[in-house]
């Protein structure tokens, strides 16, 4: 168990495969699948689903999968240098409690299309989608680093729009509806 726990901690914010997973770990797939429902049960390992509602694009609809403390994640995956996974992992963290305080619990998924376009979390609670969410965890993210919530937006107009978060200092406006934040003036 602790070698797939140390494989689940160096794939943070990334797709599940759990056939891949349980070949690194070196156990049988049934043995790893059982093994992430008890990390999942036990509240260690956080699968967080695809937003799936398709209108023109064809979308990868495989959880990612998180770890619930991203300190112990980092020190389970023998302290491999910090990534921008790990500061996904972390504001994963702080939506988690925010969504459960909420007494209409919203949703929290991730969005991909097959062609690799992404946004990190779209909040939904019944009646549309709130603020995508794109992590980076640069201090001066480009615009490119908003190209995934422009097409997200693109693709889901209704959508109140977007936000990236970054580890720099300035809010501004990045593009139409697309707001940069720095992480810790909303977490």
């Amino acid at each position: 168990m602790r070698r797939l726990m140390r494989t689940a901690c160096n794939r943070i914010g990334q797709l599940v495969n759990r056939a891949a997973w349980a070949i690194d770990a070196g156990v049988a797939p049934t043995t790893a699948l059982r093994y992430l429902n008890l990390l999942e049960q036990s509240y260690q390992l956080i699968r967080l689903d695809a937003f799936a509602v398709t209108r023109t694009k064809r979308l990868i609809k495989s959880p990612k999968a998180y770890w619930s403390d991203t300190a112990m994640a980092w020190h389970i995956a023998d302290s491999p240098p910090l990534t921008g996974f790990h500061f996904e992992n972390l504001i994963l963290g702080e939506l988690l409690p925010w969504r459960d305080a909420q007494s209409r619990r919203p949703s929290i998924m991730h969005w991909r299309t097959t062609n690799q376009d992404e946004v990190d979390f779209v909040i939904e609670q019944p009646g549309g989608v709130l603020p995508a969410i794109e992590c980076k965890s640069s201090e001066r993210p480009t615009l490119s680093d908003a190209q995934g919530l422009k097409l997200f937006l693109q693709e889901y107009p209704n959508a109140i729009g977007g936000i990236l978060l970054y580890a720099g200092t300035e809010t501004r406006w990045v593009g139409e509806r697309i707001l940069m934040l720095p992480w810790w003036r909303v977490c």
